[in-house]
């Protein structure tokens, strides 16, 4: 009985979620696999590949890449240190992350971008 009325009553334990704005982190949820899904839904998706000068990211062909707009946030999950993004500027259908700005190992990567007006959304975990 004293567990039970220390943990109701001592605000060391208190009972709030984790998270202050729980409906509103639920709702950029929802909005992520909406992007998901319509990334999903293309021809062709996001592709990459690693090469001797770095991390390779194709976007689709059939699109205008000069419309292409968006982030790239790499993640080192063993070293925060590590994590960076950059913004989405093409003249090539591909963007490359130099060589140089990846460490071998595992890394999560996310691209949040944009084109004519829809949303898309693709994220891998990948080993450099």
């Amino acid at each position: 009985m004293y567990f039970v009325i220390t943990m109701n009553v001592n605000s060391k334990y208190d009972h709030d979620l984790v998270v202050e704005d729980y409906y509103k982190d639920e709702l950029a949820y929802q909005t992520d696999i909406d992007k998901m899904k319509r990334a999903n839904s293309l021809k062709e998706n996001i592709s990459y590949r690693k090469t001797d000068a770095g991390l390779l990211i194709e976007f689709p062909k059939d699109f205008d890449i000069e419309k292409i707009t968006g982030n790239v946030f790499l993640y080192r999950p063993s070293n925060k240190h590590l994590d960076f993004e950059t913004n989405i500027s093409l003249s090539k259908p591909y963007l490359l992350i130099p060589d140089n700005r990846l460490v071998d190992g595992r890394w999560n990567i996310k691209i949040d971008w944009q084109y004519k007006g829809e949303t898309y959304l693709y994220q891998a975990s990948i080993t450099y």
